[in-house]
Protein backbone atom coordinates (compact mmCIF):
# COMPACT_ATOMS: atom_id res chain seq x y z
CA UNK A 1 0.00 0.00 0.00
CA UNK A 2 1.33 3.23 -1.03
CA UNK A 3 -0.36 6.74 -0.52
CA UNK A 4 0.11 9.86 -2.19
CA UNK A 5 2.11 12.40 -1.24
CA UNK A 6 2.25 16.23 -1.69
CA UNK A 7 0.99 17.88 -4.59
CA UNK A 8 3.90 17.84 -7.23
CA UNK A 9 4.89 21.30 -8.60
CA UNK A 10 2.89 22.81 -11.55
CA UNK A 11 -0.37 24.71 -11.64
CA UNK A 12 -3.74 22.60 -11.36
CA UNK A 13 -4.37 22.80 -14.99
CA UNK A 14 -1.11 22.43 -16.73
CA UNK A 15 1.41 19.89 -16.63
CA UNK A 16 3.41 18.05 -14.14
CA UNK A 17 6.76 16.75 -14.06
CA UNK A 18 7.54 14.29 -11.53
CA UNK A 19 11.30 13.80 -10.81
CA UNK A 20 12.51 10.28 -9.48
CA UNK A 21 10.21 6.94 -9.98
CA UNK A 22 8.20 6.66 -12.35
CA UNK A 23 4.58 5.50 -12.66
CA UNK A 24 4.87 2.05 -12.32
CA UNK A 25 0.54 2.18 -12.89
CA UNK A 26 0.65 3.62 -16.37
CA UNK A 27 0.41 0.55 -18.98
CA UNK A 28 1.19 2.31 -22.37
CA UNK A 29 4.21 0.48 -22.92
CA UNK A 30 2.15 -2.96 -23.28
CA UNK A 31 3.62 -4.61 -26.45
CA UNK A 32 1.12 -5.05 -29.10
CA UNK A 33 1.59 -6.32 -32.78
CA UNK A 34 -1.05 -4.14 -34.49
CA UNK A 35 -4.80 -4.18 -34.50
CA UNK A 36 -5.87 -7.31 -36.58
CA UNK A 37 -9.07 -8.94 -36.12
CA UNK A 38 -8.45 -11.81 -33.77
CA UNK A 39 -10.79 -15.06 -35.45
CA UNK A 40 -13.34 -17.15 -33.03
CA UNK A 41 -12.27 -20.30 -31.91
CA UNK A 42 -14.90 -21.90 -34.33
CA UNK A 43 -12.85 -20.32 -37.24
CA UNK A 44 -9.86 -22.03 -36.48
CA UNK A 45 -11.85 -25.12 -36.06
CA UNK A 46 -11.02 -27.91 -38.82
CA UNK A 47 -12.83 -31.33 -39.11
CA UNK A 48 -10.40 -33.99 -36.97
CA UNK A 49 -8.35 -32.02 -35.04
CA UNK A 50 -8.15 -32.39 -31.82
CA UNK A 51 -5.92 -30.43 -29.31
CA UNK A 52 -4.69 -33.74 -27.37
CA UNK A 53 -4.95 -37.62 -27.51
CA UNK A 54 -3.46 -40.33 -25.79
CA UNK A 55 -1.33 -43.00 -27.71
CA UNK A 56 -2.85 -45.77 -25.61
CA UNK A 57 -5.24 -45.80 -22.31
CA UNK A 58 -4.97 -49.65 -22.55
CA UNK A 59 -9.13 -49.45 -22.03
CA UNK A 60 -11.74 -51.04 -24.31
CA UNK A 61 -13.62 -48.19 -26.01
CA UNK A 62 -17.30 -47.91 -26.02
CA UNK A 63 -19.94 -46.33 -28.10
CA UNK A 64 -22.26 -43.68 -26.32
CA UNK A 65 -25.25 -45.63 -27.12
CA UNK A 66 -23.91 -48.85 -25.35
CA UNK A 67 -23.52 -46.77 -22.10
CA UNK A 68 -26.30 -44.42 -22.36
CA UNK A 69 -29.77 -44.22 -22.38
CA UNK A 70 -31.30 -43.97 -26.29
CA UNK A 71 -33.58 -41.18 -24.78
CA UNK A 72 -30.38 -39.40 -23.07
CA UNK A 73 -28.42 -39.24 -26.84
CA UNK A 74 -28.41 -36.10 -28.85
CA UNK A 75 -29.18 -36.29 -32.39
CA UNK A 76 -26.66 -34.31 -33.41
CA UNK A 77 -23.02 -34.33 -31.84
CA UNK A 78 -22.65 -30.75 -30.24
CA UNK A 79 -21.18 -28.09 -32.29
CA UNK A 80 -17.83 -28.27 -30.83
CA UNK A 81 -14.53 -26.37 -32.65
CA UNK A 82 -12.15 -28.83 -33.57
CA UNK A 83 -8.66 -27.42 -32.71
CA UNK A 84 -4.95 -27.85 -32.05
CA UNK A 85 -3.33 -27.41 -29.20
CA UNK A 86 -0.59 -25.30 -30.98
CA UNK A 87 -3.49 -23.25 -32.18
CA UNK A 88 -5.66 -22.78 -29.35
CA UNK A 89 -2.84 -21.82 -26.87
CA UNK A 90 -2.09 -19.24 -29.75
CA UNK A 91 -5.90 -18.10 -29.81
CA UNK A 92 -6.22 -17.55 -25.88
CA UNK A 93 -3.21 -16.51 -25.41
CA UNK A 94 -3.30 -12.96 -27.62
CA UNK A 95 -6.50 -12.20 -26.43
CA UNK A 96 -4.94 -12.31 -22.74
CA UNK A 97 -2.52 -9.94 -24.59
CA UNK A 98 -5.00 -7.70 -25.83
CA UNK A 99 -6.99 -7.21 -22.13
CA UNK A 100 -5.76 -4.48 -19.94
CA UNK A 101 -6.05 -5.70 -15.87
CA UNK A 102 -4.41 -4.74 -12.41
CA UNK A 103 -1.63 -6.36 -12.82
CA UNK A 104 -0.67 -4.54 -16.26
CA UNK A 105 -1.19 -0.68 -14.58
CA UNK A 106 -3.84 1.19 -12.67
CA UNK A 107 -7.32 0.42 -12.91
CA UNK A 108 -9.48 3.46 -11.53
CA UNK A 109 -12.83 1.38 -11.97
CA UNK A 110 -15.03 4.03 -9.72
CA UNK A 111 -16.51 1.79 -6.68
CA UNK A 112 -15.47 -1.42 -7.97
CA UNK A 113 -11.74 -1.28 -5.53
CA UNK A 114 -9.40 -2.78 -8.42
CA UNK A 115 -6.49 -2.56 -6.32
CA UNK A 116 -3.18 -4.73 -6.34
CA UNK A 117 -3.70 -8.17 -5.01
CA UNK A 118 -0.56 -9.00 -3.36
CA UNK A 119 0.83 -12.42 -4.94
CA UNK A 120 1.51 -13.32 -1.01
CA UNK A 121 -1.97 -13.99 -0.96
CA UNK A 122 -2.16 -16.28 -4.39
CA UNK A 123 1.15 -18.42 -2.78
CA UNK A 124 -0.50 -19.14 1.02
CA UNK A 125 -3.99 -20.02 -1.09
CA UNK A 126 -2.39 -22.36 -3.67
CA UNK A 127 -0.90 -24.31 -0.54
CA UNK A 128 -1.15 -28.19 -1.24
CA UNK A 129 -3.24 -28.76 2.20
CA UNK A 130 -5.99 -26.06 1.08
CA UNK A 131 -5.94 -27.12 -2.51
CA UNK A 132 -5.92 -30.76 -1.82
CA UNK A 133 -7.99 -30.39 0.74
CA UNK A 134 -12.25 -32.27 -0.84
CA UNK A 135 -15.15 -29.75 0.27
CA UNK A 136 -16.65 -33.61 1.74
CA UNK A 137 -13.60 -34.83 3.97
CA UNK A 138 -14.81 -34.90 7.93
CA UNK A 139 -14.49 -32.42 9.86
CA UNK A 140 -11.76 -33.94 12.08
CA UNK A 141 -9.45 -34.52 9.23
CA UNK A 142 -9.45 -30.83 7.76
CA UNK A 143 -8.98 -28.93 11.28
CA UNK A 144 -7.22 -26.71 9.71
CA UNK A 145 -9.76 -25.16 6.73
CA UNK A 146 -12.29 -25.16 9.64
CA UNK A 147 -10.11 -22.89 12.02
CA UNK A 148 -9.23 -20.31 8.82
CA UNK A 149 -12.75 -20.08 8.32
CA UNK A 150 -13.84 -19.75 12.18
CA UNK A 151 -11.30 -16.82 12.19
CA UNK A 152 -11.78 -15.74 9.57
CA UNK A 153 -15.84 -15.16 10.53
CA UNK A 154 -14.90 -13.92 13.83
CA UNK A 155 -12.43 -11.23 12.62
CA UNK A 156 -15.25 -10.17 9.27
CA UNK A 157 -17.29 -9.76 12.60
CA UNK A 158 -14.92 -7.67 14.70
CA UNK A 159 -14.32 -5.14 11.66
CA UNK A 160 -18.17 -4.59 10.80
CA UNK A 161 -19.35 -5.03 14.21
CA UNK A 162 -21.71 -7.34 14.21
CA UNK A 163 -22.72 -10.90 16.02
CA UNK A 164 -22.13 -13.48 13.24
CA UNK A 165 -21.56 -14.05 9.85
CA UNK A 166 -21.63 -16.33 7.09
CA UNK A 167 -19.01 -17.27 4.31
CA UNK A 168 -20.90 -19.29 2.06
CA UNK A 169 -22.53 -16.43 -0.82
CA UNK A 170 -19.81 -16.58 -3.83
CA UNK A 171 -19.90 -12.96 -4.80
CA UNK A 172 -20.99 -9.64 -4.02
CA UNK A 173 -24.69 -9.75 -5.62
CA UNK A 174 -25.49 -13.49 -3.95
CA UNK A 175 -24.33 -11.52 -0.84
CA UNK A 176 -26.94 -9.17 -1.38
CA UNK A 177 -29.58 -11.59 -2.04
CA UNK A 178 -28.61 -13.50 1.07
CA UNK A 179 -29.26 -10.53 3.30
CA UNK A 180 -32.50 -9.66 1.49
CA UNK A 181 -34.10 -13.69 2.55
CA UNK A 182 -32.84 -12.83 6.12
CA UNK A 183 -34.42 -9.57 6.24
CA UNK A 184 -37.55 -11.40 4.63
CA UNK A 185 -37.20 -14.62 7.07
CA UNK A 186 -36.82 -11.61 10.50
CA UNK A 187 -40.28 -10.55 9.73
CA UNK A 188 -42.32 -13.91 8.83
CA UNK A 189 -40.57 -15.03 12.35
CA UNK A 190 -42.34 -11.98 13.70
CA UNK A 191 -45.60 -12.98 12.15
CA UNK A 192 -45.21 -9.98 9.29
CA UNK A 193 -44.90 -9.96 6.01
CA UNK A 194 -43.56 -6.24 4.28
CA UNK A 195 -43.11 -6.14 0.90
CA UNK A 196 -40.69 -2.52 0.31
CA UNK A 197 -37.50 -2.05 0.48
CA UNK A 198 -35.87 1.74 0.21
CA UNK A 199 -32.53 2.29 -1.75
CA UNK A 200 -31.38 6.15 -2.73
CA UNK A 201 -31.36 7.05 -6.38
CA UNK A 202 -27.29 7.00 -5.92
CA UNK A 203 -27.35 2.84 -4.88
CA UNK A 204 -25.22 1.05 -7.36
CA UNK A 205 -27.17 -1.09 -9.92
CA UNK A 206 -27.51 -4.44 -8.20
CA UNK A 207 -29.72 -2.77 -5.31
CA UNK A 208 -32.97 -2.78 -7.12
CA UNK A 209 -32.27 -6.04 -9.06
CA UNK A 210 -31.71 -7.67 -5.75
CA UNK A 211 -34.75 -6.27 -4.23
CA UNK A 212 -36.78 -7.83 -6.36
CA UNK A 213 -35.09 -11.08 -6.40
CA UNK A 214 -35.41 -11.36 -2.91
CA UNK A 215 -39.60 -10.75 -3.86
CA UNK A 216 -39.82 -7.01 -2.44
CA UNK A 217 -40.96 -4.35 -4.39
CA UNK A 218 -37.98 -0.81 -4.66
CA UNK A 219 -38.80 2.50 -3.07
CA UNK A 220 -36.19 5.03 -3.91
CA UNK A 221 -35.34 7.68 -1.97
CA UNK A 222 -33.97 11.17 -3.32
CA UNK A 223 -30.84 12.72 -2.31
CA UNK A 224 -30.47 16.04 -1.33
CA UNK A 225 -28.79 19.12 -2.22
CA UNK A 226 -25.35 17.39 -0.27
CA UNK A 227 -25.27 14.63 -2.43
CA UNK A 228 -27.01 12.55 0.99
CA UNK A 229 -29.97 11.13 1.95
CA UNK A 230 -32.70 13.21 2.12
CA UNK A 231 -33.69 12.36 5.64
CA UNK A 232 -37.31 14.05 5.38
CA UNK A 233 -38.07 12.61 1.94
CA UNK A 234 -37.12 9.09 3.92
CA UNK A 235 -39.37 9.61 6.39
CA UNK A 236 -42.35 10.14 3.90
CA UNK A 237 -41.58 6.34 2.86
CA UNK A 238 -41.44 4.61 6.04
CA UNK A 239 -44.65 2.96 7.05
CA UNK A 240 -45.18 -0.33 8.06
CA UNK A 241 -45.11 -2.20 5.08
CA UNK A 242 -41.05 -1.24 4.61
CA UNK A 243 -38.70 -4.37 5.34
CA UNK A 244 -35.55 -2.23 5.33
CA UNK A 245 -33.49 0.09 3.40
CA UNK A 246 -30.03 -0.76 1.72
CA UNK A 247 -27.39 1.45 1.93
CA UNK A 248 -24.20 2.06 0.83
CA UNK A 249 -21.71 4.65 3.20
CA UNK A 250 -19.98 6.19 2.11
CA UNK A 251 -21.97 5.88 -0.51
CA UNK A 252 -21.58 6.13 -4.54
CA UNK A 253 -20.54 10.01 -4.21
CA UNK A 254 -17.37 8.66 -2.49
CA UNK A 255 -19.55 11.39 0.35
CA UNK A 256 -19.79 9.74 4.31
CA UNK A 257 -23.58 9.46 4.96
CA UNK A 258 -23.36 12.10 8.26
CA UNK A 259 -26.88 11.89 8.93
CA UNK A 260 -26.86 7.83 9.25
CA UNK A 261 -27.62 7.53 13.07
CA UNK A 262 -30.87 9.78 12.27
CA UNK A 263 -31.31 7.48 9.08
CA UNK A 264 -31.37 4.19 11.14
CA UNK A 265 -32.85 5.55 14.30
CA UNK A 266 -35.92 6.66 11.81
CA UNK A 267 -35.82 3.29 9.80
CA UNK A 268 -35.87 0.76 12.87
CA UNK A 269 -38.89 2.88 14.39
CA UNK A 270 -40.61 2.02 11.58
CA UNK A 271 -40.30 -1.84 12.37
CA UNK A 272 -37.40 -2.09 9.41
CA UNK A 273 -33.76 -3.38 9.37
CA UNK A 274 -30.85 -1.42 7.83
CA UNK A 275 -29.06 -3.11 5.01
CA UNK A 276 -25.10 -2.42 4.49
CA UNK A 277 -24.11 -3.01 0.99
CA UNK A 278 -20.74 -3.45 1.27
CA UNK A 279 -19.20 -2.31 -1.89
CA UNK A 280 -17.57 1.04 -0.51
CA UNK A 281 -16.12 -0.95 2.62
CA UNK A 282 -12.69 -0.41 2.06
CA UNK A 283 -13.02 3.54 2.63
CA UNK A 284 -14.21 2.96 6.40
CA UNK A 285 -12.22 -0.43 7.18
CA UNK A 286 -10.13 -0.35 10.72
CA UNK A 287 -12.19 3.36 11.02
CA UNK A 288 -15.55 3.00 12.10
CA UNK A 289 -18.00 -0.23 11.75
CA UNK A 290 -21.43 -0.36 10.05
CA UNK A 291 -22.77 -2.08 13.34
CA UNK A 292 -21.74 1.10 15.78
CA UNK A 293 -23.90 3.05 12.60
CA UNK A 294 -26.59 0.77 13.45
CA UNK A 295 -26.72 -1.63 10.75
CA UNK A 296 -28.33 -5.00 11.25
CA UNK A 297 -27.15 -7.05 7.84
CA UNK A 298 -23.64 -6.49 6.62
CA UNK A 299 -22.14 -7.90 3.20
CA UNK A 300 -19.05 -7.81 2.12
CA UNK A 301 -17.25 -8.01 -0.95
CA UNK A 302 -13.75 -9.89 0.19
CA UNK A 303 -12.64 -9.34 -3.55
CA UNK A 304 -12.76 -6.01 -3.64
CA UNK A 305 -11.65 -5.09 0.10
CA UNK A 306 -9.63 -7.90 0.88
CA UNK A 307 -7.67 -8.13 -2.27
CA UNK A 308 -9.01 -11.79 -3.58
CA UNK A 309 -8.55 -11.27 -7.41
CA UNK A 310 -11.69 -10.37 -9.12
CA UNK A 311 -13.22 -9.46 -13.24
CA UNK A 312 -13.88 -11.91 -15.49
CA UNK A 313 -16.74 -13.34 -13.66
CA UNK A 314 -15.08 -14.57 -10.35
CA UNK A 315 -14.81 -16.25 -8.29
CA UNK A 316 -15.35 -13.78 -5.51
CA UNK A 317 -16.67 -14.57 -1.98
CA UNK A 318 -19.60 -12.41 -0.94
CA UNK A 319 -20.29 -13.07 3.22
CA UNK A 320 -22.44 -11.65 5.33
CA UNK A 321 -22.43 -10.54 8.72
CA UNK A 322 -25.47 -9.90 11.13
CA UNK A 323 -26.60 -8.39 14.32
CA UNK A 324 -27.68 -10.22 17.58
CA UNK A 325 -31.07 -10.55 16.14
CA UNK A 326 -30.58 -12.01 12.55
CA UNK A 327 -28.10 -14.98 13.70
CA UNK A 328 -30.36 -18.03 14.02
CA UNK A 329 -31.50 -16.76 10.28
CA UNK A 330 -28.16 -17.63 9.18
CA UNK A 331 -27.55 -19.85 6.04
CA UNK A 332 -26.16 -22.92 7.44
CA UNK A 333 -23.96 -24.73 8.33
CA UNK A 334 -21.26 -22.48 9.91
CA UNK A 335 -18.03 -23.69 11.73
CA UNK A 336 -17.62 -23.70 15.13
CA UNK A 337 -15.10 -24.27 18.02
CA UNK A 338 -16.36 -27.16 19.92
CA UNK A 339 -15.84 -27.17 23.75
CA UNK A 340 -12.73 -29.56 23.79
CA UNK A 341 -11.21 -26.79 21.15
CA UNK A 342 -11.00 -28.49 18.02
CA UNK A 343 -13.30 -27.46 15.20
CA UNK A 344 -16.42 -28.38 13.37
CA UNK A 345 -19.99 -27.62 11.52
CA UNK A 346 -23.41 -26.53 13.27
CA UNK A 347 -26.31 -25.27 11.68
CA UNK A 348 -28.47 -22.30 13.15
CA UNK A 349 -31.85 -23.15 14.49
CA UNK A 350 -33.87 -20.99 12.22
CA UNK A 351 -31.54 -21.15 9.35
CA UNK A 352 -32.75 -20.22 6.06
CA UNK A 353 -30.75 -22.77 4.47
CA UNK A 354 -27.61 -23.19 2.27
CA UNK A 355 -27.06 -20.05 -0.25
CA UNK A 356 -24.23 -22.52 -1.79
CA UNK A 357 -22.88 -25.00 -2.16
CA UNK A 358 -20.42 -26.64 0.04
CA UNK A 359 -19.14 -23.77 1.91
CA UNK A 360 -18.34 -20.75 -0.71
CA UNK A 361 -15.26 -20.28 -2.84
CA UNK A 362 -13.02 -21.73 -0.66
CA UNK A 363 -9.94 -20.94 -1.69
CA UNK A 364 -10.96 -16.80 -2.03
CA UNK A 365 -11.52 -17.45 1.11
CA UNK A 366 -8.23 -18.34 2.00
CA UNK A 367 -6.80 -15.10 -0.02
CA UNK A 368 -8.74 -13.01 2.15
CA UNK A 369 -7.51 -14.44 5.85
CA UNK A 370 -3.58 -14.25 4.31
CA UNK A 371 -4.18 -10.97 3.54
CA UNK A 372 -5.97 -9.78 6.88
CA UNK A 373 -2.55 -11.55 8.65
CA UNK A 374 -0.23 -9.56 6.33
CA UNK A 375 -1.56 -6.24 7.32
CA UNK A 376 -2.85 -6.63 10.54
CA UNK A 377 -5.25 -4.46 12.76
CA UNK A 378 -2.78 -1.21 12.19
CA UNK A 379 -1.97 -1.99 8.16
CA UNK A 380 -6.53 -2.94 7.85
CA UNK A 381 -6.69 0.93 8.93
CA UNK A 382 -3.95 2.34 6.86
CA UNK A 383 -5.49 0.86 3.59
CA UNK A 384 -8.63 3.09 4.17
CA UNK A 385 -6.53 6.12 5.24
CA UNK A 386 -4.18 5.56 2.31
CA UNK A 387 -7.42 4.84 0.05
CA UNK A 388 -9.06 8.36 1.34
CA UNK A 389 -5.95 10.36 0.70
CA UNK A 390 -5.45 8.90 -2.85
CA UNK A 391 -8.90 10.48 -3.61
CA UNK A 392 -9.29 13.49 -2.07
CA UNK A 393 -5.49 14.31 -3.51
CA UNK A 394 -6.83 13.48 -6.72
CA UNK A 395 -9.66 15.44 -6.30
CA UNK A 396 -7.60 18.22 -5.67
CA UNK A 397 -5.41 17.95 -8.80
CA UNK A 398 -9.01 18.15 -11.15
CA UNK A 399 -10.29 21.17 -9.53
CA UNK A 400 -10.77 23.75 -11.88
CA UNK A 401 -10.46 21.32 -15.13
CA UNK A 402 -13.42 19.16 -14.94
CA UNK A 403 -16.62 19.75 -12.54
CA UNK A 404 -16.71 18.53 -9.06
CA UNK A 405 -20.29 18.98 -8.20
CA UNK A 406 -19.87 17.35 -4.32
CA UNK A 407 -16.72 19.65 -3.95
CA UNK A 408 -16.15 18.46 -0.05
CA UNK A 409 -14.09 15.56 1.05
CA UNK A 410 -14.39 12.99 -0.09
CA UNK A 411 -13.66 9.05 1.19
CA UNK A 412 -11.97 6.29 -1.53
CA UNK A 413 -13.72 7.68 -4.43
CA UNK A 414 -14.69 11.16 -6.12
CA UNK A 415 -17.22 12.02 -9.11
CA UNK A 416 -16.41 14.45 -11.44
CA UNK A 417 -18.39 15.20 -14.26
CA UNK A 418 -17.64 16.92 -18.07
CA UNK A 419 -20.94 18.33 -18.10
CA UNK A 420 -19.28 21.92 -18.80
CA UNK A 421 -16.62 20.50 -20.99
CA UNK A 422 -19.10 19.00 -23.31
CA UNK A 423 -20.67 22.64 -23.54
CA UNK A 424 -18.00 24.30 -24.46
CA UNK A 425 -15.91 21.92 -26.82
CA UNK A 426 -18.21 18.87 -27.03
CA UNK A 427 -16.18 16.61 -24.72
CA UNK A 428 -18.21 13.66 -23.11
CA UNK A 429 -17.32 11.58 -20.16
CA UNK A 430 -17.34 8.52 -22.61
CA UNK A 431 -14.63 10.22 -25.13
CA UNK A 432 -12.86 11.24 -21.70
CA UNK A 433 -13.25 7.17 -21.17
CA UNK A 434 -11.38 5.55 -24.10
CA UNK A 435 -9.05 8.76 -24.65
CA UNK A 436 -8.14 7.60 -21.03
CA UNK A 437 -6.75 4.25 -22.30
CA UNK A 438 -4.53 5.61 -25.33
CA UNK A 439 -2.59 7.15 -21.83
CA UNK A 440 -2.04 3.56 -20.27
CA UNK A 441 -4.71 3.41 -17.77
CA UNK A 442 -7.95 1.48 -17.57
CA UNK A 443 -11.19 3.60 -18.17
CA UNK A 444 -12.87 4.98 -14.76
CA UNK A 445 -16.58 4.15 -14.45
CA UNK A 446 -18.90 6.52 -16.46
CA UNK A 447 -22.03 7.91 -16.25
CA UNK A 448 -23.09 7.06 -13.10
CA UNK A 449 -23.92 7.43 -10.46
CA UNK A 450 -27.22 8.28 -12.48
CA UNK A 451 -28.03 11.59 -10.72
CA UNK A 452 -24.74 13.36 -12.23
CA UNK A 453 -24.47 14.25 -15.11
CA UNK A 454 -21.43 13.03 -17.74
CA UNK A 455 -20.31 11.25 -14.46
CA UNK A 456 -16.49 10.06 -14.10
CA UNK A 457 -16.32 7.70 -10.89
CA UNK A 458 -12.93 7.74 -10.13
CA UNK A 459 -11.62 5.55 -7.20
CA UNK A 460 -7.54 5.47 -7.47
CA UNK A 461 -7.55 2.87 -4.29
CA UNK A 462 -4.31 2.54 -1.77
CA UNK A 463 -2.17 1.05 -3.46
CA UNK A 464 -1.02 3.46 -6.18
CA UNK A 465 1.99 5.34 -5.74
CA UNK A 466 2.07 9.29 -5.70
CA UNK A 467 4.10 9.10 -9.36
CA UNK A 468 0.87 6.68 -10.67
CA UNK A 469 -1.65 9.77 -9.48
CA UNK A 470 0.68 12.33 -10.67
CA UNK A 471 0.63 10.57 -14.41
CA UNK A 472 -2.92 9.73 -14.16
CA UNK A 473 -4.05 13.41 -13.37
CA UNK A 474 -1.79 14.35 -16.00
CA UNK A 475 -3.69 12.55 -18.79
CA UNK A 476 -6.91 13.83 -17.50
CA UNK A 477 -5.89 17.40 -17.27
CA UNK A 478 -4.31 16.71 -21.07
CA UNK A 479 -7.66 14.98 -22.16
CA UNK A 480 -9.51 18.02 -21.34
CA UNK A 481 -7.27 20.26 -22.80
CA UNK A 482 -7.09 18.08 -26.33
CA UNK A 483 -8.44 20.01 -29.10
CA UNK A 484 -12.70 19.94 -30.07
CA UNK A 485 -13.44 16.46 -31.36
CA UNK A 486 -9.82 15.04 -30.72
CA UNK A 487 -10.99 12.02 -27.63
CA UNK A 488 -13.97 11.16 -30.22
CA UNK A 489 -11.65 8.71 -32.62
CA UNK A 490 -10.31 6.91 -28.82
CA UNK A 491 -8.78 5.01 -28.52
CA UNK A 492 -6.57 4.90 -31.43
CA UNK A 493 -3.66 2.47 -30.16
CA UNK A 494 -5.63 -0.59 -28.43
CA UNK A 495 -6.25 -3.47 -30.47
CA UNK A 496 -9.82 -3.14 -30.73
CA UNK A 497 -11.23 0.45 -31.80
CA UNK A 498 -14.12 2.63 -30.35
CA UNK A 499 -17.29 0.64 -30.99
CA UNK A 500 -20.78 1.69 -31.73
CA UNK A 501 -22.34 0.55 -28.40
CA UNK A 502 -25.65 1.67 -29.24
CA UNK A 503 -25.65 -0.56 -32.00
CA UNK A 504 -24.13 -3.36 -30.32
CA UNK A 505 -26.76 -3.03 -27.86
CA UNK A 506 -29.46 -2.57 -30.69
CA UNK A 507 -27.99 -5.70 -32.33
CA UNK A 508 -27.36 -7.96 -30.13
CA UNK A 509 -25.09 -11.11 -31.22
CA UNK A 510 -23.72 -12.79 -28.73
CA UNK A 511 -22.71 -15.99 -30.00
CA UNK A 512 -20.59 -17.02 -33.24
CA UNK A 513 -23.14 -18.36 -35.36
CA UNK A 514 -25.32 -15.20 -34.47
CA UNK A 515 -22.74 -13.11 -35.58
CA UNK A 516 -22.27 -15.73 -38.96
CA UNK A 517 -25.31 -15.04 -39.90
CA UNK A 518 -25.95 -11.81 -39.42
CA UNK A 519 -23.00 -10.95 -41.86
CA UNK A 520 -24.43 -13.49 -44.21
CA UNK A 521 -28.14 -11.21 -44.02
CA UNK A 522 -26.25 -8.12 -44.27
CA UNK A 523 -24.05 -9.64 -47.56
CA UNK A 524 -27.35 -10.62 -48.94
CA UNK A 525 -29.14 -7.29 -49.14
CA UNK A 526 -25.62 -5.49 -49.89
CA UNK A 527 -25.56 -3.95 -46.54
CA UNK A 528 -22.33 -3.27 -44.33
CA UNK A 529 -22.08 -6.23 -41.77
Amino acid sequence: MMAAGPTPAGSPGGSTVVAGPAPGGRASSIPLLGRGHEPTVFEFSSEGRRAWSFRTTGLPEWEAADVVPAEWLREEPVGLAEVSERDLVGHVTRLTHRQYSVDLGAYPLGSCTMKYNPKLCDTAASLPGFTAAHPATPAPLVQGWLELLWSLTDTLCRVTGMAAATLQPPAGAAGELTGLLLMRAYHASRGEVRHKVIIPDSAHGTNPASVTLGGFRTVTVPSDARGLVDVAALRQRLDEDVAGIMLTNPNTLGLFEENIAEVAAAVHDAGGLLYYDGANFNAILGVTRPGDMGFDIVHLNLHKTFAVPHGGGGPGAGPVAVSPRLADFLPGPLPTRLPDGSFGWESPPRSIGRVHSWYGNALALARAWSYILANGADGLRRVAEGAVLNANWLRGRLRGVYDLPYDRPVMHELVASTAGLKKATGLRALDVAKRLLEEGFHAPTVYFPLIVEEALMIEPTETESPQTLAALADALIAIAGDPPGEAAHAPRSTPVGRVDEARAARTLLPTWDAVAAHQAAAQARGAPS
